[in-house]
């Protein structure tokens, strides 16, 4: 060995190729050489009836919780990392239930209105739906259409929601 030169690195681990010869379905082999097999696509993300109807089931549960204006019958739908987003920002659970057990926030309505897009994806699912309801922000009335998104994740066999998003319906064009 030659005093002057550094010792070779150690050799990778086994099965962790130089970043030279890696190759993924994202990107060209390497060199020209033909790329290797393609990875299965993903499975169907759309939910079979009975899981969807659950999914549908869970929604107007916790619509019902919201209308109650019981904070811990809502809280017990969320995560405890929970937040909402709207046009006004970010709301964490904690701010959210706040809200409603002051009774500052309250709630009349809650209806779904369109069928639901509902996609599950191992321990995550995503549901998404048109809902309008009527809330109560210190007295003064609020009617909303909005589309909202909910993102459940299953812990310990149950699903809990960690997001909520809502968007405004656009107002139709005349």
């Amino acid at each position: 060995m030659d005093a002057t030169r550094p010792p070779d690195p150690p050799p990778p681990d086994e099965g962790d190729a130089p970043t030279e010869a890696r190759t993924d379905a994202r990107t060209e082999a390497p060199s020209g050489a033909p790329a290797g097999p393609r990875p299965a696509p993903p499975p169907d993300p759309r939910p079979d009836a009975p899981t969807e109807a659950r999914f549908i089931a869970l929604a107007e549960e916790w619509a019902a919780a919201i209308t109650s204006d019981d904070a811990d019958r809502m809280g017990a739908f969320m995560a405890d990392e929970w937040v909402i987003v709207s046009e006004s920002g970010i709301a964490t659970k904690e701010q959210f239930l706040s809200f409603v057990s002051s009774g500052d926030l309250t709630h009349s309505a809650m209806d779904l209105i369109s069928p639901p897009r509902v996609r599950v994806y191992g321990d995550t699912a995503v549901f998404t739906g048109r809902v309008t309801n009527t809330a109560h922000y210190r007295g003064e009335r609020h009617d909303a259409d909005e589309w909202t998104t909910d993102v459940f994740v299953r812990r310990d066999g149950r699903w809990r929601c960690v997001l909520s998003h809502i968007t405004p319906v656009a107002p139709e064009e005349s």
